[in-house]
């Protein structure tokens, strides 16, 4: 049963994290508004997508989870405090979105050795 139910939030992972590293590359509104108010420039938002949609592709890459996980980790503890500090309220879905990377990356966590 656990190995199932780590398919499936790997596989909500992949989709949520590609749909939203996809909106990153393409230059969506939303997007291009949230990083023009964080300051950090165009640039970033780019480079956070592609970090995105490559952290997505290594949940499924044998041996590679654990650090596809770690990524996704830290780019939420990014946008946590994005949420918390700049942008404003809702760091609820970031919050959920990183526990369920941490969950992926403690059922991985024999790769890191």
């Amino acid at each position: 049963m656990q190995k199932y139910i780590l398919i499936a939030v790997k596989a909500l992972l992949t989709l949520a994290f590609v749909a939203a590293g996809f909106f990153k590359l393409t230059g969506h509104e939303m997007m291009i508004a949230s990083f023009e108010a964080l300051g950090a420039g165009q640039w970033f938002r780019v480079v956070a997508g592609a970090l995105e949609i490559g952290a997505a592709v290594l949940l499924w890459v044998p041996g590679r989870q654990a650090i596809g996980a770690a990524l996704l980790v830290c780019t939420m503890v990014g946008a946590v405090l994005a949420h918390l500090l700049i942008l404003g309220p809702s760091a609820l879905p970031a919050i959920v979105l990183g526990a369920l990377a941490a969950v992926v990356l403690w059922a991985h966590r024999d790769q890191l050795t």
